[in-house]
């Protein structure tokens, strides 16, 4: 049978058949938004979008998100528990960085079945997290001797906010608070909104880190949670902060504040 009537027989016609796909000139675009949607499993178009600026293309938002469909890249909403709403209360957000830190605990599970206990602190201020220590136990003065670590990295602030457990309320925290004129302040308790900085941060953790991997020991999952930490503070773009990283939002804020403090004493230096 020939070709025509064949297509006459189908109801093809000769066009359609010999329809070649034209290059639409997003390839090497949209192997970048599958490669990054790959490495960032938990990434939705916008936050894509925000990255794909911060490496120079120069991309419009709705181009990104028909190329992210396209390939069938939407993030599945988890089902979240839903429980009892609480009174809403206003939280101060520090103008410096160090000035306060929240911290918590995000716990989760190892291959053979220990508990997996995470202490996230975080800074108010930049939403840089400080530090994510996991181990299997963290005491209370488990938890002083990892801020006296963190103070020999990059200081110590004014005040620190956490829940009433009893790993933030024992003798050795009051006792290093002290030692190092730090306030301890904390929540009431059933009210986690008080402490809402480190929530949101908690919730990025489990979901793009925790959630997913399969930590087979404590030393996969120190590294794991470390790299994603450094990835988070350094690279990843946060909207909160105008698309900026938190490491990279704090040396602007660091700047801004030390050409605000000799702008202020040249100032007080003329007017002596």
């Amino acid at each position: 049978m020939s070709e025509r009537r064949a297509l006459k027989l189908v109801g093809m016609s000769p066009s359609v058949l010999r329809y070649a796909r034209r290059d639409d000139g997003n390839g090497e675009l949209r192997e970048r938004i599958v490669a990054m949607a790959h490495r960032h499993r938990r990434h939705g178009y916008r936050m894509i979008h925000l990255r794909l600026r911060q490496a120079g293309w120069q991309v419009n938002v709705k181009r990104v998100r028909r190329l992210y469909r396209e390939e069938n890249l939407m993030v599945q909403k988890r089902k979240r528990k839903k429980v009892a709403l609480c009174d809403r209360q206003p939280l101060i957000r520090p103008s410096r960085a160090n000035e306060v830190w929240s911290m918590d605990f995000v716990f989760d599970r190892l291959a053979d079945g220990r508990s997996l206990k995470c202490l996230t602190v975080v800074d108010d201020a930049t939403h840089e997290s400080v530090t994510i220590t996991p181990d299997t136990a963290i005491s209370g003065a488990y938890v002083a001797r990892i801020l006296e670590r963190v103070k020999h990295e990059r200081g110590l602030p004014k005040v620190i906010r956490s829940d009433n457990g009893k790993e933030f309320c024992g003798r050795a925290m009051a006792i290093w608070a002290h030692e190092n004129s730090v306030d301890l302040r904390f929540i009431e308790p059933g009210k986690p909104n008080q402490n809402a900085y480190v929530e949101s941060f908690n919730g990025r953790l489990r979901d793009e880190c925790l959630n997913e991997h399969w930590f087979t020991n404590l030393a996969h999952a120190r590294m794991a949670i470390e790299d994603w930490r450094r990835d988070y503070n350094e690279d990843r773009p946060k909207k909160d902060l105008g698309g900026l990283p938190p490491a990279v939002y704090a040396a602007r804020l660091n700047s801004l504040a030390n050409s605000g403090a000799k702008e202020s004493s040249t100032v007080c230096s003329d007017g002596l």
